[in-house]
């Protein structure tokens, strides 16, 4: 066995490389990834020149770390998207959900209803019931909204984010 693997190391790359990528899908978040794919390019460095064990062996450590590094600058670079920012606040994914006010405001307060839910909504300017609104930010449970008004958007877009469905919720495209 030992003399087939000495005789065959990008075979030997190969395999270690698809191992350790197979064990990185079991959940180690990351960690075999680099080496895994290091490995894989150390066999195709050793399949296409003919270098020692030493050599690839270097080849390979240098390369798992050069990996490693260069995905931490990036992951550091990279910002996260509005939605994964928002992925465990549910309240905070309704901002800039439409819906009809159920009564007038009184002293700036009042209720929509979102999905099977009611939510109490604060705004700065008396609204009557049956006006539309957009919730425009969160404030604990409370949602602050202003009025939504269609007239105000060119007619195309008009007709499409007037449509209010029948749960009373819609997202802004």
């Amino acid at each position: 066995m030992i003399e087939w693997i000495s005789a065959q190391p990008a075979l030997f790359w190969l395999c270690l490389g698809v191992l350790l990528l197979i064990a990185e899908m079991l959940g180690t978040a990351g960690y075999l990834l680099w080496s895994g794919m290091a490995a894989l390019c150390v066999a195709l460095i050793a399949w296409i020149l003919p270098i020692g064990w030493p050599i690839q062996g270097i080849l390979f450590a240098l390369l798992t770390v050069i990996s490693a590094i260069l995905w931490r600058i990036w992951l550091k670079r990279k910002k996260l998207s509005k939605e994964a920012e928002n992925l465990n606040q549910k309240s905070h994914q309704l901002i800039g959900i439409k819906a009809v006010l159920l009564s007038d405001t009184e002293n700036g307060f009042s209720r929509i209803k979102l999905a099977d839910g009611s939510w109490r909504v604060y705004s700065d300017t008396p609204l009557k019931a049956g006006d539309t609104v957009k919730v425009i930010a969160i404030d604990g449970i409370t949602l602050h909204v202003t009025s939504f008004s269609p007239t105000t958007r060119s007619a195309s877009s008009t007709q499409h984010a007037a449509v209010i469905d029948d749960d009373n919720n819609q997202k802004d495209d």
